[in-house]
């Protein structure tokens, strides 16, 4: 913990640092691909909706011994109607009811069907026929939670955009926000689709639920966001270069969080899925287990990389980009720049080379015309010294007369 201590700290502070803005075609081809599979998933398994939504057919077991109220007896019994070859009985809801009752529901059945679900659940139970009673349930109040669930997720998103724009002041903050909510829900629907786990109003319950869990992690990191990029021009710096900062930043602080979330969830999910085997506890799990791990995931890799590329068309943003540009241009490592001394002598040669004095001239050496200064070099041309073509060896100009550098009053006399 101490080195992850450290990390932290050095990821707070800016000595470390990792490049998620710089990367974000990368993490959208990782998200593209999981919701891919997710709407695949939806495509051609579908989601394996519970009785609530499409109706069935509930037995109720009353003045149940003892011994078969326990989890073991409702286990058997579970493992009995799901045996019976019935398609619709494949995945029964078996709850205890009070302190002598059983539920048992199926999906919609025939009547011969259910009749032998009944003689089964008699048979495991050892109940008479007075003690069982079966009813059909409707779909009509499922249909009036699905409805009412959708209302509420467009409440939800529409207070959400308000929300976000009321506080950072920014649409697009609102837009990345979204997009992220979208990401985690499709995600979430399509591991129900691809798991065959049931859809029931707990799953309704858990998918509301991880959108306020993914709307926090991302409000938490935009607000790091807002803090870092006020005032680019006095910073000299980029919006990105802030943005990723402020994931950075607040990257333990996600992990942690999620981390400490999902632990329990994720024990409910084991104890749902394993032990129980079935019921509203597992389907609650699965969708905050699965929300929750794809909330850490948008609000880190997918809203704030978003957020940049919306905000890469602002003009502020745009000239950050271009002074940070003028100050990494890369410096000719060829260029020559002589450094100035109080002792240099006045020349007209460049690169120091003193000229010759006016022999002519009775009363001293004439003044010395001021210095010939050269161009400077073009930055960043990235001029290479070429390759020697092999060892020096003499020429055949050595033994000429070689021209001299004369002073400006010998210049053009014979």
């Amino acid at each position: 913990m101490g080195k992850f201590s450290r990390l932290g700290n050095d990821l707070y502070n800016g000595r470390r640092s990792i490049n998620f803005v710089g990367r974000a075609w990368l993490w959208y081809a990782i998200s593209g691909l999981i919701v891919v599979l997710a709407v695949l998933g939806l495509y051609f398994k579908g989601l394996n909706m519970g009785i609530e939504f499409v109706g069935g057919a509930e037995y109720k077991v009353t003045n149940v011994p003892a011994q078969g109220m326990e989890q073991s007896s409702v286990d058997d019994l579970r493992s009995a109607v799901a045996g019976t070859g019935i398609a619709a009985a494949e995945q029964p809801v078996v709850n205890t009811s009070g302190k002598d009752g059983i539920l048992v529901q199926v999906k919609p059945v025939s009547t011969e069907e259910s009749a032998r679900i009944g003689d089964v659940i008699r048979q495991v139970t050892g109940v008479n026929d007075q003690d069982l009673s079966p009813t059909e349930i409707g779909p009509s109040w499922g249909k009036e939670i699905a409805k009412r669930s959708a209302i509420g997720l467009v409440v939800f998103l529409v207070l959400v955009v308000l929300f976000i724009w009321a506080y950072f002041r920014q649409w697009k903050m609102s837009v990345a926000a979204i997009v992220a909510l979208a990401h985690d829900l499709v995600i979430t629907i399509g591991v129900y689709a691809l798991s065959g786990f049931e859809v029931t109003p707990a799953t309704v319950t858990g998918l509301l639920t991880i959108l306020g869990f993914s709307l926090y992690d991302t409000v938490v990191v935009f607000d790091k966001v807002r803090e870092n990029t006020k005032g680019l021009r006095e910073r000299r710096t980029t919006y990105a270069a802030q943005a990723n900062l402020a994931v950075n930043q607040t990257l333990v602080r996600s992990v942690n969080t999620s981390i400490v979330a999902l632990i329990p969830v994720g024990a409910i999910l084991y104890v749902g899925a394993v032990q129980l085997g079935s019921g509203a506890l597992k389907d609650l799990a699965l969708a905050l287990f699965v929300g929750m791990a794809a909330g850490a995931y948008s609000s880190i890799f997918i809203a704030t990389p978003l957020l940049v590329q919306l905000k890469s068309t602002e003009n502020e943003v745009k000239l950050a980009e271009k002074r940070e540009k003028a100050r990494n241009r890369a410096i000719d490592p060829y260029a020559s720049v002589p450094a100035f001394t109080e002792d240099m002598p006045v020349t007209s040669a460049p690169g120091g080379v003193p000229s010759e004095l006016d022999e002519d001239d009775e009363d001293g050496p004439v003044s010395q015309a001021p210095a010939v200064r050269r161009p400077p070099e073009a930055a960043g041309r990235g001029r290479v010294a070429p390759p020697a073509r092999g060892p020096v060896g003499p020429s055949g100009a050595a033994g000429r007369q070689q021209p001299t550098r004369q002073a400006r009053s010998k210049r053009g006399k014979k």
